[in-house]
């Protein structure tokens, strides 16, 4: 979940990491699967080398590599042996894991770069992306979006974020794009996504959580960015180069 320079990488080689989330947000994986395929399909891009840094699960790059028939390479990086452990068994003759910091190896450039809820847990993400940037000709950033009116008002919400997803770093739309062209990217687009209504997650049925659902999707529905704004549960997919 976590590479580069910078990081704090300890709970997610010791252990720690999986204790919390031993599917390792595998179940995440074909949504998000399905919303970079359709941003790479909308911007006519077409990589035939792909690689994952933080690759987790490999689930997301396993359901790419379904999608993207044409490309010949897929290769995942991450930091923690457990998280490449699982991922090895989505492994083929296209797909290859690879238990390592990207960004400290010599490695070719790839024509698509993806990084996936993963710089919000890096300690240094200016000089993680700064480097990242040398690996890659396009990247797809998927970026939670923390930072709202509601966990301004319930900040136990962020330290939650903090203590149990490992985010070290919250943004809102303005500062998640600032933070990618003020590290050399250019924004080629970018869109919502929200976990928060397309998910069901254990916990989640409760009455409060039910209703929080749909107040979601109806804001959303009239005014996404207003709904990114005042509620939890939304995330901005970037296409970059």
């Amino acid at each position: 979940m976590a590479e580069g320079n910078g990081t704090t990488s300890s709970i997610y080689e010791n252990g720690e990491y999986l204790r919390h989330h031993p599917s390792w947000h595998a179940e995440d994986s074909d949504w998000k699967a399905r919303h970079i395929y359709e941003i790479l399909v909308d911007h006519d891009i077409n990589p035939a080398t792909v690689c994952e840094v933080g690759c987790g699960s490999g689930i997301v790059l396993q359901r790419l590599s379904e999608a993207l028939v044409t490309a010949e390479r897929f290769v995942g990086y991450d930091v923690a042996a457990d998280a490449i452990t699982m991922a090895r068994s989505n492994q083929n003759e296209r797909i290859q894991f690879v238990h390592a910091d990207l960004l400290a190896i010599e490695s070719p450039q790839f024509d698509l770069v993806l990084a996936i809820d993963v710089f919000e847990h890096v300690e240094d993400y200016l000089g993680f992306l700064r480097l990242l940037r040398k690996k890659g000709k396009y990247f797809v950033f998927h970026i939670p979006l923390d930072l709202s009116l509601w966990t301004i008002v319930r900040p136990n919400l962020l330290l939650n974020m903090r203590e149990i997803a490992g985010h070290l770093h919250y943004f809102n739309r303005e500062t998640a794009l600032a933070t990618l062209e003020s590290t050399g990217y250019q924004i080629v687009a970018r869109r919502y996504t929200s976990g928060g209504i397309d998910l069901v997650k254990a916990g989640w049925c409760q009455p409060k959580s039910l209703i929080l659902r749909e107040l979601r999707r109806a804001l959303a529905a009239l005014n996404p960015g207003l709904a990114a704004r005042v509620l939890t549960g939304f995330s901005l997919l970037i296409l970059a180069q």
